[in-house]
């Protein structure tokens, strides 16, 4: 005949209490470290370093693209990926007559929406009156393309648009 078992309950001490407790806010802190370095390590999205110097910038902003919108411009980009697998860009600047606009220097940007890490710059140079190439190795994607155009160091022209590569 089987007799049965003495199950005698586990006891909770003290000192179990003390090691479950330790544990678990040692989990805690692991994983928290565990997503700081992955969020941090991860995140290239900063947009402003300093967002109290952009808010002081934004009067200036506005002035300069009421100037932008005065002198009537017409600045026409094609940006187009090649055989190669390179993004080739061709600006044309005309004023408001349709003349090409001269003694001006071209910079232009492919940024990336979600991560400034994947932004690259786009050499340009002059080919003619009022016309700028410039080629940059980007892949396919949704990107932000921005044209600054300076004459002595001022910038006289700015542009933001979304664009595909395909």
């Amino acid at each position: 005949m089987a007799q049965p078992h003495d199950t005698k309950p586990r006891e909770v001490t003290g000192r179990t209490v003390l090691f479950s407790l330790i544990g678990f806010f040692a989990l805690v802190m692991g994983v928290n470290a565990v997503m700081v370095k992955a969020a941090t390590s991860t995140f290239g999205g900063v947009q402003t370093s300093s967002s109290y110097k952009a808010g002081l910038q934004f009067k200036q902003e506005i002035a300069a693209a009421e100037k932008q919108s005065a002198r009537n411009w017409r600045v026409d980009g094609k940006l187009i990926h090649d055989k190669a697998g390179e993004a080739v860009l061709d600006i044309a600047v005309r004023d408001a007559k349709g003349e090409p606009v001269t003694g001006l220097a071209a910079v232009a940007h492919l940024e990336h929406p979600a991560d400034a890490r994947r932004d690259h710059d786009v050499p340009l140079s002059l080919i003619g009156a009022g016309q700028f190439h410039g080629v940059a190795t980007a892949p396919a994607g949704q990107w932000e393309l921005v044209i600054d155009l300076e004459r002595d160091g001022e910038r006289v022209f700015r542009s933001r648009s979304r664009v595909t590569l395909k």
